[in-house]
């Protein structure tokens, strides 16, 4: 299985990716087209299955249609099975970690508690046919059903009648405390007149990402691990709660803090990993560049008394607190799908810190950073991948370093 969800076999040595398909089957395809030296293939004929190969429940999934899941025709022990080996072959292959490293480092993925409608998030573009999800092949399929969103974002997709030509992309969300909001990104600014009669608050996302509050709530709430977090329309929260607090506790555990420690939350969105952290550190320093996020994580945070709060990039931060000789002993990172990027580990790497837990959306970028960050003498010690989207190839982890 290659990263991104397709299937891979080679062709007089060139690499074939083909969708719908799973490692060990044989296939008849045909080639759809191609991009530096790969090709890209659809399959024709399944000559022989795999044992793993099962009947999709969303009549939305297969070739042609959504490309919102990927992996409905796979069973779910076996998914787990493909994200580890995807993970350790992007180790290998852009890390350059040795295989003994990888083997001693990488734990079995840690499943699900619910791998159907776990969803609290639908996002939704505008089709020719209506509001759907993206196609493997292009296009978008109009949806009357997602079988990974919760039941009551279902409901109120049914229900909707939006005739707003500037909207582009709307999402559904519900909160842990059962409210519902729809969330329109335009692309102007404007300030439109709407009225419902449903019960949701409605938010618009200007083009610079900037919220504007239309009717009722401007955030919703979710509970992790019985703490309550406020994330306002444009703040960022991971898609599947259960699988947030999992994250939490394998983050806490790779830090192994204690109440003398000084420790960074780099990228911290709305707070979520520095609330806890904050339970065992002597001082947490919270950086978030995305103005609603920080606000929310200022709210978030109210409580503590050992929080700092700095609303910037993290290069800027990090620079200022090895200009000013910050004596920090763990860091806490989660970066975008494109990862920390060399400059943000070289300044990590100025500051004496001892151990730091990288939180991962993306096998490749935290790949390409692990080699960085053992090339500044950060040692990798152990990666626990969580499945926080069953159906799907994507892949989270949080992997620890020591130095």
């Amino acid at each position: 299985m290659g990263h991104g969800g397709k299937a891979l076999g080679f062709h007089r040595g060139k690499p074939v990716f083909v969708p719908y398909a799973i490692p060990g089957e044989a296939i008849t395809a045909e080639t759809t087209g191609g991009s530096g030296g790969a090709i890209f293939a659809r399959g024709l004929t399944l000559l022989a299955a795999s044992a793993d190969r099962i009947a999709p429940s969303c009549p939305h999934f297969g070739p042609g249609a959504c490309w919102g899941c990927h992996w409905q025709h796979i069973d779910y022990v076996a998914q787990l099975l493909l994200k580890q080996d995807v993970l350790a072959d992007q180790l290998s292959r852009l890390g350059h970690l040795p295989d003994k490293l990888i083997e001693a480092a990488l734990q079995p993925v840690l499943p699900a508690a619910a791998i159907w409608r776990y969803q609290h998030s639908l996002r939704l573009s505008r089709g020719a046919d209506g509001w759907g999800l993206a196609r493997e092949a292009g296009g978008m399929e109009a949806i009357a059903d997602c079988h990974l969103a919760r039941p009551e974002l279902i409901a109120l997709l049914d229900q909707l009648e939006l005739e707003y030509a500037r909207a582009r992309h709307m999402t559904l969300r519900r909160g842990s405390d059962g409210r519902l909001m729809l969330i329109l990104e335009v692309d102007a600014e404007v300030d439109p007149e709407l009225h419902t009669d449903l019960p949701l608050s409605v938010n618009l996302l200007l083009p610079s990402r900037e919220p504007i509050n239309l009717i009722g709530d401007a955030h919703s709430n979710y509970l992790i691990r019985g703490r309550a977090f406020r994330a306002t329309a444009g703040s960022a929260i991971r898609n599947n709660l259960s699988g947030i607090e999992q994250l939490v506790t394998a983050a806490i555990s790779a830090l192994q803090l204690n109440d003398r420690q000084h420790v960074l939350d780099l990228y911290a969105g709305i707070g979520v990993f520095s609330a806890f952290m904050a339970e065992q550190a002597a001082l947490v320093t919270t950086v978030e560049s995305y103005p609603p996020a920080a606000n929310d994580a200022d709210f978030n945070l109210r409580e503590h008394d050992n929080i700092d709060l700095i609303e910037g990039g993290v290069a800027v931060a990090l620079s200022e607190l090895a200009a000013a000789g910050g004596k920090v002993g763990a860091a806490l990172v989660d970066p975008p799908s494109n990862g920390l990027g060399a400059e943000v580990i070289d300044w990590l790497a100025r500051l004496p810190i001892k151990r730091l837990a990288y939180v991962s959306g993306d096998p490749a970028s935290l790949a390409r950073d692990a080699r960085r960050l053992r090339q500044r003498g950060f040692q990798l010690q152990r990666i626990q991948p969580i499945d926080l989207s069953p159906q799907t190839y994507y892949i989270d982890c949080v992997a620890a370093f020591a130095r």
